[in-house]
């Protein structure tokens, strides 16, 4: 299964980075915050949420 086709479970937020698992494989990723003046927050990914991650080479070119 690729990455992009699989749900995660958030399972912990810092400000600079964000740990998910996969609901199916189990892996478990962790996302850094590539901008530092905009910090991640439980209020924006609570522990427990299902998210999707979205492939940016996939999008067009602005």
């Amino acid at each position: 299964m690729a990455m992009f086709d699989e749900t995660y479970r958030v399972i912990a937020v810092e400000s600079q980075s964000l740990t998910i698992q996969g609901n199916i494989s189990g892996e478990v990723l962790t996302i850094v915050n590539p901008d530092p003046d905009i910090p991640l927050t439980q209020e924006d990914y609570p522990v427990g949420q299902l998210i999707a991650l979205t492939d940016p080479s996939a999008s067009g070119v602005n």
